[in-house]
């Protein structure tokens, strides 16, 4: 049978060290690789912390990598026993040998004995935890409810994309206008169509009976396809189209799409005419605006 004993010395006859001189050798270098190595993670995560630079990033993972990757091989080659291990098989029932041989133990206490090379390599490891959890602040913030609200808020007059409040009275039967909520011109997701269609021509849905007064209705102009500017309106058929793939959308019954990729309707603004002939919103719009995959269940 070979021991671990035996291999040693084979390896400093080898290498032309003293006995035990190898295996302090290897031993100061892996704990060494491991400290540089969490030297080199410590120093990734506080590049990005400050901001970020790709050339310095890449450096340090991969000398942190590199070191580790040094200590763990060299731990393995020079520290730990090298085998093939060879034993007499005994016979079975043999009270004699059914007891732990002091070769088996002093195997299993090679990776606890070397007290130095663990505390590094956990050293290491923490180090390399510490840099993983930073880039999680690339994910942003939690959106929260940031996705399924708009500016919109009721009394907000509509206006365009100037600031210039729209007047009902100039807005001609079938006509289209972008508005967006007074205060939040050119915002992204609370932009909308207006148009005017001949008084008693709508069908609205349950509950919807005041959102489109004197004929005057808008939605968002936001496809619910893909995202894109719904911006053409045909007074023929009064129906709302999407240039981006051709969905159509039926303003006279709440923008249901009638031809197209488009699965929803277009989410519609509740809308209240003032004595003074400006047009408000009655609140928000009555669904998430955007492309509707996200919001099935």
């Amino acid at each position: 049978m070979t021991g671990h004993g035996d291999q040693t010395n084979e390896r400093n006859e080898r290498t032309g060290l003293r006995p035990g001189a190898t295996e302090r050798f290897a031993e100061r270098t892996s704990a060494l690789a491991f400290v540089l190595s969490f030297a080199a993670f410590l120093g990734l995560a506080v590049v990005y912390w400050r901001g970020g630079q790709p050339q310095a990033e890449g450096a340090l993972l991969a000398t942190g990598f590199a070191g580790l990757a040094y200590g763990l091989v060299t731990w393995g080659n020079h520290l730990l026993p090298q085998g093939p291990f060879e034993e007499e098989r005994h016979q079975f029932g043999d009270e004699s040998q059914e007891t732990l041989f002091e070769d088996d133990l002093s195997r299993g206490e090679e990776l606890t004995r070397r007290k130095l090379l663990v505390r590094t390599l956990v050293l290491a490891a923490g180090g390399l935890g510490v840099a993983a959890v930073f880039p999680i602040r690339s994910l942003g913030p939690a959106p929260g409810k940031s996705l399924l609200v708009t500016p919109w808020r009721k009394g907000l007059r509509l206006v365009t994309d100037d600031g210039r409040p729209v007047i009902a009275s100039q807005v001609p039967i079938g006509g289209l206008v972008t508005v967006f909520p007074e205060g939040h011109a050119g915002s992204a997701d609370g932009q909308a169509v207006l148009m005017r269609v001949e008084p008693g021509l709508i069908v609205p849905l349950p509950g919807r009976e005041t959102w489109a007064p004197n004929g005057y209705v808008a939605y968002s102009k936001i496809c619910t396809h893909a995202g894109c500017p719904v911006g053409l309106f045909q007074r023929e058929t009064q129906q709302l189209l999407c240039p981006c793939h051709q969905s159509t959308f039926d303003v006279l019954h709440h923008a249901k799409p009638v031809f197209g990729p488009a699965a929803a309707p277009l989410p519609q603004l509740p809308l209240e005419l003032g004595t003074d002939d400006f047009l408000r919103a009655q609140g928000d719009f009555s669904e998430p605006v955007g492309p509707s995959f996200w919001r099935k269940s």
